[in-house]
């Protein structure tokens, strides 16, 4: 065990001093000119912003006095919005629904310069839209509106049209929020796609939808669902994470499960973890000054991962930029972006704590 955390610890030191501001700015600067392809679900993120003075006598709720409203790309979207802050080229996958909502949210794709190329529109069911009221800085309540299903006879154009935008693409990433749109035939076909070019494939997996993710470049799953994946009993978090045999064990099975190349295991106020097959797990702890709000901060994850990697960003690399981006997400209400600016920022004030 002393060996282990020996070795560990040296990787750890090692890829700090490679992990550098300069670092950082090749990494970003190659990431400029790649082409990212996002498949997901689909959904348009509602902010009421108000105030609360007073309780309502109708109920022992807050009356919100609504000073302003703000839409934004959510689920899925909000992956390619991420990634257009740091590259020119994404096209989204999806579907939206034949109604206002779905016009609103290809509005927006559209006005923040993702490619529409790959948006499909299914008059069976509604554009989900989730709605999140705030109030002194303090999510009041959330309202969602959703219909889990996606046609069957537009299943086989999308498809088609997923194969050739694939074939495009420097890097495929899945964004899976468990609402229909993702099923095994479909992940199948694009990772085989995907596989035949020579293109990397992550995804952000969701245990509502148990999908098999065999032989993908990375998993990147939140600590509670690695361990519901893994079929392991939930256990406490380990201070510090290095000894948390049960995480370890999880991080091991699923790696042999999925054939994976990586599994990122993103652990909260405790950072990130990362597996890879005949190394050392790879700890980097979180990043984050103030947190706010964690609404998207997954979706920040994934997307500056899989950005990096397709930069040619090592798999530690590429932990350490998106534990950075999600650090600066989560100290923003609402589901926020973050710029280079203020990635390069994050590394600047690390480098000097």
């Amino acid at each position: 065990m002393k060996h282990v955390q020996l070795v560990q610890q040296t990787l750890f030191c090692c890829l700090q001093s490679v992990m550098d501001l300069q670092r950082l700015q090749y990494i970003l600067d190659s990431a400029t000119s790649k082409r990212l392809l996002v498949l997901g679900d689909l959904m348009l993120d509602e902010f009421v912003w108000g105030s609360v003075a007073r309780i309502s006598p109708e109920a022992p709720v807050p009356i919100v006095e609504v000073q302003w409203e703000s839409s934004y790309p959510g689920g899925a979207a909000n992956v390619a919005r991420n990634l257009r802050e740091f590259t020119s080229s994404v096209t989204m996958i999806g579907v939206v629904g034949k109604d206002p909502a779905g016009e609103k949210l290809t509005s927006l794709l559209k006005e923040e310069g993702i490619s529409p190329e790959g948006l499909f529109i299914d008059d069976s069911a509604p554009t989900i839209v989730k709605t999140r009221i705030i109030a002194q800085r303090q999510q009041v309540v959330r309202v969602d509106r959703e219909v889990r299903t996606v046609s069957g006879s537009a299943r086989g154009d999308i498809l088609q049209q997923a194969k050739l935008l694939v074939a495009k693409a420097d890097a495929v990433l899945f964004e899976d929020y468990g609402k229909g749109f993702l099923n095994q035939p479909f992940v199948d076909a694009v990772i085989e796609t995907a596989h035949a070019h020579g293109i990397p494939v992550t995804c952000d997996p969701n245990p509502k939808n148990p999908l098999e993710w065999h032989g993908i470049a990375t998993i990147k799953p939140n600590r509670s669902e690695a361990f519901a994946v893994a079929g392991v009993p939930i256990t406490p978090p380990v201070t510090p994470v290095e000894n948390d045999e049960a995480l370890l064990r999880v991080g091991n099975i699923l790696l042999e499960r999925w054939n994976a190349g990586a599994i990122l295991v993103t652990l909260s106020e405790q950072g990130m973890m990362l597996f890879r097959k005949g190394r050392p797990p790879y700890h980097t702890p979180t990043r984050a000054m103030e947190i706010y709000d964690v609404s998207g901060a997954g979706d920040t994850v994934i997307s500056l991962y899989t950005l990096s990697l397709a930069a040619g960003a090592t798999p530690e690399e590429a932990a350490e930029i998106a534990n950075h981006a999600a650090g600066i997400v989560v100290g923003k209400l609402g589901t926020a972006t973050c710029s280079r600016e203020e990635l390069e920022n994050s590394f600047r004030q690390n480098s000097l704590s």
